[in-house]
């Protein structure tokens, strides 16, 4: 944990950017009447029924301190979509001169260098691992990886409704996302070591008794 906080201190470096990576599931929701609109002194109301329509997922990655994110909508979240994405994050035209693409990630079993070359042949494979550098949560610490903020702050402006299919998801969050790069939204964050061993204090103590 203290590894992660330290990354999430240093200052920008645009030759080892920082780019937290995770992914949300969508449950696709139909409103099966149309509501009825507000009236003054009546606010709109929405029939209780609904269709579900499945799901997808929603990938984020999000630059905290440079204030950019890419989105991605998939049908499934699998290894063969995580490659995928990870690719299309470094074949970013903003990353082509950098070093090293520090990606901060939870410990999904997705999210593993094996899934590159499950999904490329050897060579794109390792092309793509020298252009990046996993960073892991912790266990049970995957509210560190600052992409989660990122999609509470997507949840609360955007997705507090039905979504019906995986096209109106696309059309949705891919104009949140350019507003939101056109305004460098930037992320920021507050908890650091010192307050980690602060608050944390029964879990370290605990390290060193057990």
């Amino acid at each position: 944990m203290e590894s992660l906080l330290d990354l999430y201190e240093e200052e920008y470096n645009e030759q080892f950017p920082v780019v937290c990576v995770d992914e949300k599931p969508i449950h696709l929701i139909e409103e099966t009447r149309p509501p009825i609109p507000a009236k003054p002194g009546r606010s709109k109301r929405i029939d209780y029924e609904y269709r579900r329509n499945g799901s997808c997922n929603l990938f984020v990655a999000v630059e905290p301190l440079r204030g950019k994110r890419r989105l991605k909508v998939t049908a499934r979240r699998t290894k063969k979509d995580f490659a995928d994405f990870i690719k299309e994050v470094v074949e970013d035209p903003a990353y082509e001169d950098v070093c090293k693409i520090r990606i901060v990630l939870d410990n999904l079993n997705t999210h593993k260098p094996e899934a590159l070359y499950e999904r490329f042949n050897p060579e794109t494979a390792r092309q793509i691992l020298r252009k990046i550098e996993f960073h892991y949560t912790p266990k049970h610490g995957s509210w560190l990886n600052m992409a989660e903020v990122e999609i509470s702050v997507l949840q609360a402006q955007c997705l507090k409704r039905y979504i019906p299919s995986q096209e109106f998801l696309e059309k949705e969050v891919y104009a949140w996302e350019a507003v939101r790069n056109a305004r460098n939204a930037t992320i920021a964050w507050n908890f650091t070591v010192p307050k980690a061993r602060e608050k944390m204090i029964k879990s370290y103590l605990s390290l060193q008794t057990g």
